[in-house]
């Protein structure tokens, strides 16, 4: 059934916009961006619907602005609602050191909408500084359909076993591996001095099982390489990654593959190759 929901594609969430649309059954609006000779960017809206749904991902400076942009030009929809798929700076969250900017809370502060989505947000504590109701969604059960589609085929994923590169994606990994019906574990990392780190998997035996290293974002891979060469130390037959941001800055996504790693998978919150796992029906049932 068509809604009366208006989607407004912003230039980093084209993709996902369209297929937020598609599952709404609703009008995609046919956004205009470039860029003049200085570098400042352009945007317009040519329709303004009643109620509006801008779709905008910040990876990069330029996409918060275009972000803010799309907000004004839309000022004068009856309701605006703004889905942040991925929000950049959410991982500066506190004040490490004096006089710092908590970036996160003044990127927050400066959105004015009606209601604001982001999903697994680094910290759901950010929500609280936007300007209209915040809901953070969870990609946990897209991710853990997904790999529970790919369990139905042996030789694409056999006795599998999700594992967290750090404690803090436990909860994650927890919520897909029940969804799975899989162990799960997380990497436990003991530091013995300033450059020297060891690490090992907390209790669960991997060996002759298919891991699937999950995690929120993979930025530059690092974590990611380290945590599968200590899972085919430990005996695991084959090792995949997954993530619902995939950052993927500099060589990322080659240092992964050169380590051996069977794939990467993503969800597309970030426009990126590996993004094929769509939150769009997740972000069309919030709606």
């Amino acid at each position: 059934m068509e809604t009366s929901m208006y989607i407004i594609p912003g230039p980093a969430s084209q993709v996902l916009a369209g297929g937020v649309a598609r599952a709404l059954q609703c009008s995609l609006a046919d956004t205009e961006f470039f860029r003049f000779p200085d570098g400042e960017q352009y945007l317009r809206v040519p329709d303004i619907d009643d109620h509006v749904v801008i779709i905008q991902s910040t990876p990069a400076d330029s996409d918060y602005i275009a972000l803010l942009q799309l907000i004004d030009a839309c000022d004068t929809a009856g309701r605006v609602d703004v889905v942040i798929p991925y929000f950049g700076y959410a991982r500066q969250d506190r004040r490490f050191k004096s006089g710092e900017s908590v970036s996160a809370r003044a990127l927050a502060r400066a959105i004015t909408a009606d209601r604001v989505f982001t999903i697994n947000v680094h910290n759901s504590g950010v929500l609280q500084y936007f300007d209209g109701a915040a809901t953070d969604l969870d990609a946990a059960p897209v991710i853990g359909a997904h790999l529970a589609a790919m369990k139905t085929k042996t030789d694409e994923l056999d006795n599998p076993v999700i594992i967290a590169p750090d404690k803090g994606a436990v909860d994650l990994v927890r919520s897909v591996a029940e969804y799975l019906g899989a162990d799960f574990d997380y990497i436990e990392k003991t530091r013995h001095s300033g450059d020297t780190v060891t690490i090992k998997t907390k209790k669960l035996d991997v060996s002759g099982k298919d891991a699937v290293i999950l995690d929120d974002i993979i930025s530059t891979g690092g974590t990611i390489v380290k945590t599968s060469d200590l899972l085919r130390e430990n005996g695991a037959n084959r090792v995949f990654v997954a993530c619902i941001h995939p950052v993927l800055a500099r060589n990322a996504a080659t240092r992964i593959f050169s380590a051996g790693i069977e794939g990467i998978m993503a969800t597309d919150t970030l426009d990126r190759s590996v993004s094929g796992i769509s939150v769009a029906q997740l972000i069309a049932d919030a709606l």
